[in-house]
C-alpha cells in the first residue's frame, strides 16, 4: 500500500486531492463532508497528512 500524500490512508488508492497545486481551493474535499468517524480508521502516524479519497468516504456513509 501507498503511503505518500498522494493516496488515501485507508485504501491505498490515489486520492486525487490536489493540496498543494493551484488547483486546491477546487478540490473535492474542500466542499465534501468528511464524517467524524472515518477520521478515526486512519492510523495516528498518517492522521492530517494524507487525505481520505472520495470512494472511501462514500462507501462509510452507505454503512
Amino acid at each position: 500500500m501507498q503511503h505518500d500524500e498522494k493516496h488515501c490512508p485507508l485504501c491505498g488508492q490515489e486520492n486525487n486531492c490536489m493540496a498543494g497545486t493551484g488547483e486546491e481551493n477546487h478540490c473535492w474535499c474542500m466542499t465534501a463532508k468528511i464524517p467524524k468517524g472515518i477520521l478515526e480508521l486512519v492510523p495516528q502516524h498518517l492522521k492530517g497528512k494524507h487525505c481520505i479519497c472520495q470512494n472511501c468516504v462514500e462507501k462509510y456513509r452507505e454503512k
